[in-house]
Formats: structure tokens, sequence, C-alpha cells
């Protein structure tokens, strides 16, 4: 078992070390700040892909949706390694972990939402993508009093209605510039 912990904690620490590692080497390019105020209904709207900034600092994000096997090991690499992360949690994983939940959030890392059952958003009608949003903004709320204003779409998909229900529901859409699952 031991050994098994061992082995969990260093793909963590190499997948956090090589997700720091391309997203700094995307530093050094110009980054640029995705508004998606349209001006005209036929533009389209996007995500917040990337933030410009002076500072060298990344971004690191994680979909809370599928298990919490690895949260504490993770919160701990984090915590060693003085880094704090945005963590993207859907209703039903938030329904499941509470415990987890409220760890991540007293450890000071931002909360997100990725919707309450991590649908298609795209196949879904402006009402339905807020009742996701808000039903898993309502209990992040409840449970730990933090109010979340990012929302990143499950499968990354995102299409004018998405981008403009999230908006309505007060939430900034975002998505990933560097994903470490295409890295492997």
């Amino acid at each position: 078992m031991k050994k098994l912990l061992r082995f969990k904690k260093r793909i963590i620490a190499s997948v956090l070390t090589f997700a720091c590692a391309i997203c700094l080497a995307h530093i050094a390019r110009p980054m640029a700040v995705n508004v998606f105020n349209s001006i005209s209904q036929g533009e389209r709207k996007l995500p917040i892909y990337c933030v410009d900034t002076d500072e060298n600092k990344v971004a690191i994000s994680f979909d809370a949706a599928w298990g919490a096997d690895d949260t504490d090991t993770l919160l701990d690499i984090l915590k060693q390694n003085n880094v704090k992360a945005t963590f993207f949690m859907c209703g039903y994983w938030v329904d499941k972990y509470p415990e987890e939940v409220k760890k991540i959030a007293s450890a000071g890392h931002d909360l997100g939402n990725h919707s309450a059952t991590h649908p298609h958003m795209n196949s879904l009608s402006s009402e339905q993508i807020k009742k996701e949003i808000q039903d898993t903004h309502q209990k992040v709320l409840n449970l730990t009093g933090y109010e979340m204003e990012l929302f990143r779409p499950p499968f990354g998909e995102y299409n004018n209605t998405v981008i403009q229900a999230a908006s309505e529901c007060g939430y900034h859409t975002i998505q990933w510039d560097v994903d470490s699952l295409n890295m492997v």
C-alpha cells in the first residue's frame, strides 16, 4: 500500500511539474484577455483562455468530477510547493464529497463551477444551462459560504448560449490553455 501511495504521489508530482513547465513556456509568448462582450449578434463569444499579466504566473486547475482518492495527496503537494489552484466542481461531486470540498476551500484554493451533472452544454437551452450552474453554485455556497464566479463547461464545450447563460448567472467562462491529458 505504501509503495502504491508513493507511486501515486510521484505521478501527481510529475504531472504538476510537467504542467508548470509547459505553462511557464507559454508565459514567454504574448497573452491576451479574451473579452466576450459581443458588439453584434453574429459574433462568436469566447471563454477566457489566458489573462495578460506582467507577472510570471501560471494558473493550475483541476476538475473535481470523478473521484476523491487523491485529493489529500494533491492538497499536500500543492501546500508543500506553496501553490494555489482552482478546483472546478460538479454538483454531484459536491454532494458525494462534501468534506473534500471543505478541505479544498479551507486550504485557500479557488472554487469553480463545473455544472451540476456534467452534461454536454451545447445541447442544452439557456434555462437548462443556468439551472446546471445555479444548482452547483447554491450547493457550494451552502457548504462553504464561497461565492463562485468561474465556470468551466464540461468537455470544454461552449457556444454563445453557454457563455451568455453563464454571464447572466454572474460567471466568467474559463477554458484551459494547455491540457495535461494531451501532453502525455
